[in-house]
């Protein structure tokens, strides 16, 4: 028993040093925003360097692919607005027949 006594006040007298013995970090040197700007415009200088640029070739095929694109989705849309606006005129002039 007496051991087990023991090591439990030598735990807490552990405790009580390792807080005490704290040691505190030093503070960094705070960074002027001049810098911070400075470094923000080297990283992006840096990542738009990466930057993989296609070329004529590529650039047209798929400026062309687009515009086909967009030529098939306004042609769907049309007929979709045609089919509607004539399905709601013909249910119009039911209602107005029956009524």
């Amino acid at each position: 028993m007496a051991e087990n006594e023991k090591k439990v006040t030598d735990m807490v007298a552990d405790k009580k040093e390792t807080k005490a013995t704290k040691v505190s970090k030093p503070k960094k040197d705070k960074v002027s925003l001049g810098k911070k700007i400075g470094k923000a415009f080297r990283e992006f200088k840096a990542e738009f360097k990466k930057i993989v640029w296609c070329g004529k070739k590529a650039t047209f095929a798929n400026t062309a692919l687009v515009v086909v694109c967009m030529v098939v989705v306004a042609t769907v849309i049309s007929l979709l607005d045609l089919g509607f606006g004539g399905l709601l005129e013909w249910l119009a002039n039911i209602i107005n027949i029956a009524g």
